[in-house]
């Protein structure tokens, strides 16, 4: 992983640690539901956010070189199952 993306990714995970630390305030305090699933939705945007980021990098290193060194079954396989689990979430 590039230098530039795993401070990126770092910084996102921090902020999502702290939005997690909030939101369990919340509960606590019991605020009012929708302010909580607000907060849940903010917290799964900016994870989906990190996944982007993981795959960008992921597709532009990993996949370059197994392309190069003849992976091209490896690196596809991998891509369809992460497609596969992303279709999953919903």
């Amino acid at each position: 992983m590039n230098v530039k993306c795993k401070k990126e990714i770092s910084i996102r995970l921090r902020r999502v640690e702290g939005q997690v630390r909030g939101l369990e305030r919340m509960i606590e305090r019991g605020a009012y539901c929708v302010d909580v699933i607000h907060q849940s939705l903010a917290i799964k945007e900016a994870l989906s956010r990190v996944e982007d980021l993981m795959l960008e990098n992921h597709l532009l290193t990993h996949v370059v070189e197994q392309m190069k060194k003849g992976q091209k079954s490896k690196a596809a396989r991998e891509i369809v199952e992460l497609y596969k689990l992303s279709k999953k979430k919903k």
